[in-house]
């Protein structure tokens, strides 16, 4: 449904987006994660036809974001970190203009924008002005704006900011049974949580560029080493990690517990649980320790930010992109 290939963006002599590649099959989320100033935003503003491409090539669902850019965005729904509303408008109007502009007609506009809002709990704020919404209430409006055409892409940045847990929760919610309709998400978040939730695949974008992509679980293995296990006993022994260090190495260990890394569990842990019982051992259990997204991101954040610094601290300017933002 999105494929991009060598996609760049300058903005004078800066480059916002350098060589980005990636894509995006019916179906499935993409997380886009990185720190302010990264590139995402730019990025999906060029995969929405909004920014041309100094370089590279980029389609979205069979159309080309440059020559069909009109196709591009009628095709696509886009909710913006910053949306724009026209607060002096109610909800139901407020979504029949911009159905309009996407070629529905009234009356399926009116039916969508309905059930829309019912799902996202604005119905019984239909006849507030929108300027009496909470910064919640709107951004649920925002990303109801994006979907009202029912667009097989969507494009969010920042889907649940301001957002009690609640309203979170509800957004999450709808974001998942979109992705059961076959549509194609990209997501772009600081929540590393929600990504884990939500996303079926991570690509961490650095200095305009993509650092890596893949699923978590592969992410993890490639840049974390070995599948980290832990055992954990029912009373304390404090000869434990002695007992086993001719069968596995041992990475950290407590009275009661001890965690070793293995790339095969299938042949080792069965024989650490016979040596266990041998040795009258009183086992809890022994399981995966598992790795969050949280921990893959900071090891290739902080990785390649020590890099560019060459290990000083320095304070950086404000990402252009902040200040493009702005202007």
């Amino acid at each position: 449904m999105i494929i991009a290939q060598n996609l760049s963006k300058n903005f004078g002599d800066f480059c916002a987006v350098k060589s980005v590649s990636l894509e995006v099959q019916p179906g499935e989320v993409l997380a886009l994660l990185g720190p302010n100033g990264a590139g995402k935003t730019t990025t999906i503003r060029m995969l929405a036809s909004i920014l041309k491409p100094t370089s590279g090539t980029a389609t979205v669902d069979g159309l080309d974001v440059v020559t069909q850019a009109r196709e591009v965005r009628h095709a696509v729904g886009l909710l913006t970190e910053f949306p724009g509303l026209y607060h002096r408008m109610k909800s139901l109007e407020y979504l029949l203009f911009f159905g309009r502009l996407q070629g529905m007609g009234d009356r399926a506009c009116v039916e969508r924008a309905t059930l829309l809002l019912q799902q996202f709990g604005l119905w019984e704020a239909r006849e507030k002005r929108i300027d009496g919404y909470s910064k919640g209430m709107k951004q649920k409006l925002a990303l109801i704006r994006a979907m009202i055409h029912d667009p097989n892409i969507l494009y969010l940045d920042e889907p649940t900011t301001a957002m009690d847990p609640h309203s979170a929760r509800t957004v999450r919610d709808a974001i998942d049974g979109l992705r059961s309709a076959q549509r194609s998400i990209i997501l772009c978040t600081h929540n590393l949580p929600e990504a884990e939730t939500l996303a079926d695949r991570i690509a961490i974008v650095h200095d305009g560029g993509i650092l890596v992509q893949g699923t978590i679980s592969q992410l993890s293995q490639q840049l974390m080493g070995a599948p980290l296990w832990e055992v954990r006993l029912a009373h304390p022994r404090p000869d434990l990690t002695a007992r086993l260090a001719d069968l596995i190495a041992v990475e950290q260990s407590g009275a009661d517990w001890l965690q070793y890394r293995t790339h095969d569990p299938v042949q080792l842990n069965p024989r650490l649980l016979t040596r266990l019982l041998e040795l009258d051992i009183p086992l809890l259990s022994i399981s995966p320790v598992q790795r969050s997204l949280e921990d893959v991101y900071l090891t290739i954040v902080g990785q390649t930010h020590h890099e560019r610094l060459g290990g000083a601290a320095l304070a950086l300017p404000q990402p252009i992109e902040d200040l493009i933002e702005v202007a």
